[in-house]
C-alpha cells in the first residue's frame, strides 16, 4: 500500500460524469490554486450523458465526439483524471480515501459525485438470459450497437415507459426495427406528467410505428429457441431479439454511508452542497438536498442540477457566499419533438393545456398549485418553456382563463394578473 503526501492542499473529486467534471474546473476558476485529483472508474474521457439515448444510437459517431472536455484542457487546468480507477473507502476522520488496488491519498477537501446506476429489477430469468441491456453508460450503447449488427431484423422489447425508455424507443425506431415499451403503470410518464402528456407521447410513438402497452408488469423472461419471452403478470407475453431495461435508478449513496454521511433518498447536503461532514461536499444526482423553492426535500437527475451544485460547491470550497436555490429544467429529444420542462409539477391541483391552433404538435400544460405555477411541460413550443421560467422564478400570477383560451394571443403581458 503506498501513501500520497503533499504540502499543497489537496481537492479530491470521486465521479467525472456532468458533475464531477464541471466542479474540478469551477475550482480552478473560483481561485482553487491546489491538487485537483479527478477519479473515475470508466476508462473512457468524461461524455455528455444526454445522447446515449438520443442521437449516439442511430449516428456511427464515437462516443470521442461527445466529450465533456477536450483530453488537453485537463492538463492546461492542472487537474489530474484518474481514470478506470475506483475509490473504495472514504476515511472521513483521517481524511483519506483508499483506491481498490490499496492506494491511499489524503485530501483537504473531497467532492462526491458518484451518480446513479440503473435499477436491475429482480425478475425471475434476467440474470440468466442473455441479450438483455441497461441504459446509463457510452459502455452499455456500444454494447446493444454491437448486439444489433449481430443479425437482421430486430425485435427489441424495452421494459419502462418513463424519458430513457421512451427516448430510446425512438432512436431505435429510425433504424426500422420492430419496437415496443411495455410500461407497469397504468400510462406512460405517470410519475412525471400530466394525462394529457402522456397522451400525446403514446399517440406520437404510436404514429411512428412503436407499440406502447400500458398496465404491463413483466414477471418473468424465458428463453424460447433463439428468442426471449417477457411474461406479464395480466398473462400476456412478448417476444424479442433484444431487451433494453428503463425502468430507473439507484442512488450510489453506499460509499458516502460508509464514510459516515448522513443519506437518505441520496447524499444529504445542505444549500452549499455541504454534507454532514464539514470538509466532504456532495453533488449532482446522488444529492438530496431542501428546496426552499418547493418546500420540500429534493433528489434531481439532471444536467441542469449537476452543473450548478458543482458551480456552488466550488465556491464554498473556495471560501465564498453562495447558495443554491436553481429553477430545474430538463429537456427531452424524441423524433421530431423537443419537450422542455421547467420546475416541479409533483402536488399540482390543476393542470391547464394551452394548444397551438396551429400545429398540433405544438402545446404546453401548465401545472398550478392553487394559483401559483408550479412547472411548465413545452411542446415544440420555446415560447411557452421562457414564459413558464420566468412566472416561476418571479412567483407571479397567471390569467387562467386568458392562458387556456386559443383566441387570447400568447403574449407575457397578456397572461399576467395585474
Amino acid at each position: 500500500m503506498t501513501v500520497q503526501k503533499t504540502t499543497a492542499k489537496v481537492c479530491i473529486v470521486i465521479g467525472a460524469s456532468h458533475a464531477g467534471v464541471n466542479v474540478a474546473f469551477a475550482l480552478r476558476r473560483e481561485g482553487w490554486d491546489g491538487t485537483i485529483l479527478l477519479f473515475d472508474a470508466d476508462k473512457t474521457l468524461p461524455y455528455h450523458r444526454p445522447p446515449l439515448s438520443k442521437t449516439y444510437f442511430t449516428s456511427e459517431d464515437t462516443i470521442e465526439k461527445h466529450l465533456l472536455k477536450p483530453a488537453e484542457s485537463y492538463d492546461k487546468e492542472n487537474i489530474t483524471l484518474r481514470l478506470g480507477a475506483t475509490v473504495s473507502r472514504i476515511d472521513s476522520e483521517t481524511k483519506r480515501v483508499t483506491l481498490d488496488d490499496g492506494e491511499t491519498l489524503s485530501y483537504d477537501k473531497l467532492v462526491i459525485a458518484t451518480g446513479a446506476r440503473p435499477i436491475i429489477p429482480p425478475i425471475p430469468g434476467i440474470e440468466t438470459t442473455s441479450g438483455i441491456f441497461p441504459l446509463r453508460t457510452a459502455a452499455d450503447v456500444s454494447k446493444i450497437r454491437d448486439a444489433l449488427k449481430l443479425s437482421g431484423n430486430k425485435k427489441v422489447v424495452i421494459v419502462g415507459g418513463g424519458y430513457i425508455g421512451l427516448e430510446t424507443a425512438a432512436s431505435l425506431s429510425k433504424l426500422k426495427l420492430a419496437v415496443t415499451v411495455l410500461e407497469r403503470e397504468e400510462r406512460i410518464l405517470a410519475r412525471v406528467t400530466a394525462p394529457d402528456m402522456s397522451d400525446f407521447f403514446q399517440w406520437l410513438h404510436q404514429e411512428n410505428g412503436v407499440e406502447v402497452l400500458t398496465s404491463k408488469d413483466v414477471v418473468e423472461i424465458k428463453t424460447v429457441g433463439k428468442e426471449k419471452q417477457l411474461v406479464c403478470g395480466d398473462g400476456s407475453y412478448y417476444l424479442a431479439d433484444m431487451i433494453i431495461l428503463g425502468v430507473g435508478i439507484k442512488v450510489n449513496k453506499e460509499l458516502a454511508a460508509s464514510a459516515g454521511l448522513k443519506t437518505k433518498n441520496g447524499i444529504c447536503v445542505d444549500d452549499r452542497c455541504r454534507t454532514s461532514n464539514e470538509d466532504i461536499f456532495a453533488i449532482g444526482d446522488c444529492t438530496y438536498y431542501y428546496s426552499a423553492r418547493y418546500d420540500r426535500f429534493l433528489r434531481l437527475e439532471s444536467v441542469q442540477n449537476a452543473i450548478d451544485q458543482a458551480k456552488v460547491a466550488a465556491m464554498a470550497i473556495c471560501g465564498k457566499e453562495t447558495v443554491y436555490d436553481s429553477l430545474p429544467w430538463f429537456w427531452s429529444d424524441q423524433y421530431d419533438v423537443k419537450l422542455q420542462m421547467v420546475g416541479l409539477s409533483e402536488g399540482f391541483t390543476e393542470a391547464l393545456l394551452r394548444k397551438d391552433v396551429e400545429d398540433a404538435k405544438s402545446f404546453s400544460v401548465w401545472y398550478f398549485k392553487g394559483d401559483r405555477l408550479l412547472a411548465v411541460d413545452a411542446v415544440n413550443n420555446t415560447k411557452a418553456y421562457v414564459y413558464g421560467t420566468k412566472i416561476i422564478k418571479a412567483d407571479q400570477k397567471i390569467d387562467k382563463s386568458k392562458l387556456v383560451d386559443p383566441s387570447e394571443e400568447f403574449k407575457l403581458t397578456n397572461l399576467l394578473v395585474d
